[in-house]
């Protein structure tokens, strides 16, 4: 299998975040993507190559140009406002509230931003830009007929919507690499999001869309984050009615749970007969994920591979979270391997 990495994405090295009412050191943080190249090279998955540049254009079709422009200026703006340590906002526009977009950095971050987990620091754009060349670059490759890649992208990016960051995202990796595939020519494509989070942003950028259908096993936002979306009723709208389909489960799910919610997914896929298929693959599903509540063990990984497979798809595999440093990259592994077995 094919892998694209970056160098420039472990540039983003935010220093802490708010979890548990403590700041704390950033769970999402550059040697996630090290630790990953690393068990890709050593267990012999195929070639690394990086990634070609693709600009802005291929950006700005899933996400708003002032919210792309504010991400690129942001730490320029909070460093001129004469800041130190990470730029966090502190101030939302709540209910009743007018969401004009303010001039001021600390305005301007509240407006963009949906929480105080995604600190923006000197290399935050260069390494989101980065990550989504990652992506591009798989999903080119697998347009010009390669039938498995692996984008190990980082930051990740399936809470990032339109135009708002969040949950460690910035810009949505896998929305723009499926966006590409569209604009490539394939009539129909499908996103698998099967990590313990539910995919929000990208659930918000295809809502009311039938030509790209989005599906995610995840956590019940009734008592995980992103906590506002993520319900099993929320099935699309408009055009999109019915190419949306959710699949919460609680706290503590075994791995049987989380395979029977794998194969109702999957279910959706192939009968929406895409012509590719976009993985969101997060592996914080593992059961010692410092910041989750599954029960997935490594071993596990393998069959989800092989599942996902199984649907003998065009597939590309975007990396999004998987926070358990001492077993990442083994749980990255399996899920190439599981995905490979027939078809290296």
């Amino acid at each position: 299998m094919l892998t694209i990495y970056s160098e420039a994405q472990t540039l983003h090295a935010g220093g802490r975040e708010l979890s548990d009412g403590e700041l704390v050191p950033c769970y999402e943080c550059p040697e996630r993507a090290a630790l990953v190249r690393a068990a890709v090279a050593s267990g012999g998955i195929g070639e690394i190559v990086e990634p070609e540049p693709f600009g802005r254009d291929p950006l700005l079709r899933v996400h708003d140009p002032r919210f792309v422009d504010f991400l690129e200026t942001a730490w320029d703006e909070w460093q001129a406002a004469g800041r130190g340590g990470d730029a966090l906002p502190f101030s939302w526009a709540g209910r009743g509230m007018r969401g004009i977009e303010p001039e001021h950095i600390d305005g301007r971050l509240g407006h963009f931003a949906f929480d105080v987990s995604t600190p923006v620091v000197a290399g935050t754009w260069t390494a989101a830009s980065a990550a989504a060349d990652v992506a591009l670059t798989g999903a080119k490759r697998l347009a010009g007929g390669e039938q498995r890649v692996f984008s190990l992208c980082r930051p990740p990016g399936h809470h990032a919507g339109y135009d708002f960051y969040g949950g460690y995202c910035f810009l949505n990796n896998a929305a723009i690499a499926a966006q590409y595939l569209v604009d490539g020519g394939a009539a129909r494509v499908a996103i698998l999001d099967v990590d313990y989070h539910h995919g929000n942003g990208t659930q918000a950028i295809f809502y009311d869309r039938a030509d790209v259908l989005f599906a995610s096993i995840h956590a019940d936002p009734r008592q995980e984050y992103p906590y506002f979306l993520g319900y099993a009723d929320e099935t699309g709208a408009g055009a999109g009615e019915g190419f949306n389909a959710n699949f919460p489960l609680p706290w503590q799910s075994p791995a049987r749970d989380w395979f029977a919610a794998l194969d109702a997914a999957l279910g959706r896929v192939r009968q929406f007969a895409p012509e590719a298929l976009v993985v969101s693959l997060g592996v914080d599903t593992f059961a010692a994920d410092p910041i989750s509540q599954f029960r997935l063990e490594t071993a596990d990984y393998l069959e989800v591979g092989a599942r996902i497979a199984a649907t003998e798809l065009p597939l590309l595999l975007v990396l999004e979270g998987g926070y358990a440093t001492n077993d990442l990259g083994a749980n990255v592994v399996n899920v190439l391997r599981g995905a490979s077995r027939e078809h290296d």
